[in-house]
């Protein structure tokens, strides 16, 4: 008579050699993953940020309607949660948005809070017809050609590496690097500099800028029976 003998299998666990060439594999499919989930990133901050620099846009041309004039910028050192975070200051003619003020977020998508800056002849008095403005967006900060003049305002996200920028705590982030020529003329604002730039990313240049053009402001007065 046959009999049927069972197989028995033997099992066994990795070896160390098998385990490190698992591991190695697996670093080089997240190696290979990580520079684009990064980058998706990057490109949903950037487009977060577009859109409040939009809101920011409308914000101020309200404000205008309204009070005849544009806000004052607020204090940038200031800490959230103090008194007179995020509000109007009539002394100063660089700072951060008034994010209190307008009723709008304090911060970009990195967390930073948004430098701005505007004309005397649009926040201290009420502004005409022909009011100009003091600020001329250009493409570089040496050789770029003008984009835009005699703007009244301008409001700046300093991107990713946020150089420039005034954190919640009331802290800039410094330094900018002396390769970075674009981002330090737009820093420079705050040292009563007019000039500021604007172009498309780069590994050296992150910032977001928008203005108040002034032709869009007066019509938006005219219509609402602001202006003459």
């Amino acid at each position: 008579m046959q009999t049927n003998t069972p197989l028995t299998f033997r099992s066994r666990g990795f070896s160390l050699i098998e385990m490190a060439i698992v591991l190695s594999i697996v670093a080089l499919l997240l190696g290979s993953l990580l520079p684009t989930v990064s980058s998706q990133i990057e490109q949903q901050h950037r487009n977060d940020t577009r859109k409040q620099l939009d809101e920011i846009q409308q914000a101020l041309i309200g404000y205008a309607i309204i009070n005849g004039r544009l806000p004052y910028p607020a204090n940038a050192t200031i800490p959230t949660g103090t008194a007179n975070a995020g509000i109007v200051d009539s002394t100063l003619t660089t700072g951060v948005i008034p994010w209190a003020t307008l009723g709008i977020r304090e911060t970009d998508a990195w967390g930073r809070r948004f430098t701005y800056t505007a004309s005397t002849t649009f926040t201290a008095s009420n502004f005409t017809l022909t009011s100009n403005g003091t600020f001329t967006i250009k493409s570089a900060a040496t050789g770029g050609t003008n984009i835009a003049t005699a703007i009244p305002a301008v409001v700046i996200s300093h991107g990713t590496n946020g150089l420039g920028a005034y954190t919640p705590a009331g802290q800039q982030i410094l330094p900018i690097p002396a390769a970075n020529p674009d981002e330090i003329e737009n820093n420079e604002v705050a040292l009563a500099n007019t000039i500021l730039v604007s172009h498309d990313f780069t590994p050296t240049f992150d910032d977001l800028v928008v203005w108040i053009s002034p032709n869009i402001l007066i019509n938006r007065m005219v219509a609402a029976g602001k202006l003459p």
